[in-house]
């Protein structure tokens, strides 16, 4: 296998077998100023005849007339999250017609889908896209039992790769919580309601072939919403159940009680403030879990006593974030995928919500995706270095067990991208001289927030200076590093076979920003 040195100082694949030759990641804006309007991919006609009813027989009759073979891409969407039965329901059907080497390109995996690794071991899955993986199918394809390399997108350059053609979907598998017998689809009516669709919708935009997989079929025409139109869907399946409600959006995530979340919540909140960009017309973006979310009580009290609106909330929308947009607190969110129950309710009493595909939320190769009109954005992450590099994906031992997401996505795009992350979890250190794998190059990243401190990126120097002024706690990375080490230990470094690729880890733009190996 042939290998390169990127400029991150990353080994990474100069191709991978397969899927294809990769160039090694540069710079975050690099491939984009070099490519000054690239042309699109010629896309599918599906001419049809006049038809008022596409529902099929069976799920095993539209996989039939689909026209997929061995060796082709299959897609499906992770709205439903834990909740899904759709992806074990078409694996199982995949299986029992006997078909192989398949390409399994879901927008990601939920955790409960342990069964993906069954099939990888059984042959039918050949080749794994998707965001990231964990649970059994990280360790098996951590263990290096199978040989299959996966290639690890974010939200938005899985978007670029379909719709540039580095994905080739030939049948799409749509989760459609409520469906006509027509093909027109939203996700916010039925038993198996999730809220936005935007993923499924870039997928319905470019397969060739879009099967919908239904359990809620309506009366033609679908109404008031269709999140997905019948000139993108080729057949409807309808079938007993497509997911479970009761882990599809298990409701409003709790606000933390961490001592140590808090502690971090309340100094992200206060370096956004001494930033100055907390002003009306802000925009925003957070987690919903932990720190993410307690930073943003802290945001919405002092928004409501300066009485300052914000312009949008973006990305995965939790309830929280849809809180403060039904109270007024933003004018709009942006929705490309929902995170419980609450943001589904708010979607549907709430016209200011607008549901966007994958492509408008973080595509670099669009003349304005999102992410890049955010003014802050609050991420998690498992590791980071002293040069403010960030891993998502990888666990200190090496193992798959996590997601790129919208991760270096929205970092890259807003004016201040704030990384949360306690000094060390477990009595392993979170700071790291070289973190296990880079998702997000710490280029784009501006501080960093722990309960020891707030470490702000050196290339930021405005940043630094308003910070200081504010009197926040910060202090030199490598100085906060050295601190959570005389308190854990150093651990000892993995050593990596970089002949045994695990995980090829794309930026958004295409390029390589690092490669998985299996451990020694």
């Amino acid at each position: 296998m042939k290998t390169a040195v990127n400029s991150l100082g990353r080994t990474v694949p100069l191709e991978v077998p397969g899927v294809g030759a990769f160039a090694p990641y540069v710079s975050p804006f690099d491939r984009i100023s070099r490519l000054s309007g690239l042309l699109s991919q010629p896309r599918t006609i599906r001419a049809a005849m006049p038809c008022r009813d596409k529902r099929a027989a069976s799920l095993r009759a539209a996989i039939e007339k689909s026209g997929l073979t061995d060796g082709m891409t299959i897609s499906f969407h992770h709205h439903l999250r834990n909740g899904d039965a759709v992806i074990p329901m078409v694996l199982a059907e995949l299986e029992a017609m006997g078909f192989k080497n398949l390409t399994f390109a879901p927008s990601s995996i939920p955790d409960s889908h342990d069964c993906v690794a069954d099939y990888i071991k059984s042959g039918l899955i050949g080749r794994l896209y998707t965001s990231g993986v964990r649970g059994k199918l990280g360790k098996l394809l951590s263990s290096g039992e199978v040989d299959i390399p996966v290639i690890i997108r974010s939200h938005g350059g899985r978007a670029r790769a379909v719709e540039e053609g580095s994905i080739k979907i030939d049948v799409a598998f749509l989760a459609a919580p409520a469906c006509d017998c027509l093909g027109n689809i939203n996700g916010t009516e039925g038993p198996s309601a999730c809220g936005s669709l935007g993923y499924a919708i870039t997928d319905a935009k470019n397969a060739a072939h879009v099967i919908a997989v239904t359990d809620n079929l309506v009366q033609y025409p679908l109404s008031p919403k269709i999140s997905i139109p019948q000139y993108l869907v080729d057949q409807v399946v309808v079938v007993g159940s497509i997911g479970d409600p009761a882990k599809i959006a298990t409701g409003a995530a709790r606000i933390t009680r961490s001592p140590v979340d808090l502690r971090i919540a309340q100094d992200s909140f206060r370096l956004m403030k001494a930033a100055g960009i907390v002003e009306p017309g802000f925009s925003f973006q957070m987690g919903v879990g932990g720190a993410s979310l307690a930073a943003a009580v802290y945001l919405e009290e002092y928004m409501a006593d300066k009485q300052i609106t914000g312009s949008f909330g973006l990305g995965g929308v939790g309830g929280y974030m849809a809180s403060m947009h039904d109270k007024g607190m933003f004018r709009t969110v942006f929705d490309v995928q929902s995170f419980d129950a609450a943001v589904t309710k708010s979607m549907i009493s709430n016209p200011s919500h607008i549901e966007i595909d994958a492509s408008w939320y973080a595509n670099p190769f669009n003349a304005g995706a999102l992410v890049n009109n955010l003014d802050c954005v609050i991420l998690a992450a498992l590791e980071v270095d002293t040069d403010f590099n960030v891993n998502v994906l990888t666990g200190n031992d090496g193992v798959l067990r996590g997601a790129s997401g919208g991760h270096q996505d929205t970092a890259a795009g807003a004016k201040l991208s704030i990384i949360v992350c306690p000094s060390f979890r477990g009595g392993v250190p979170s700071v790291k001289d070289r973190v296990t794998t880079i998702t997000t190059p710490g280029e784009t990243v501006d501080a960093i927030v722990t309960e020891r401190g707030i470490c702000v990126n050196p290339r930021r120097a405005e940043l630094l200076e308003a910070a200081l002024k504010a009197k926040l706690p910060v202090t030199e990375i490598t100085e906060l590093k050295k601190e959570v080490e005389k308190l854990t230990g150093v651990p000892e470094p993995i050593e990596f076979d970089y002949g045994k690729l695990l995980a090829a880890v794309e930026y958004r733009d295409g390029t390589l920003i690092d490669g998985v190996y299996a451990a020694k």
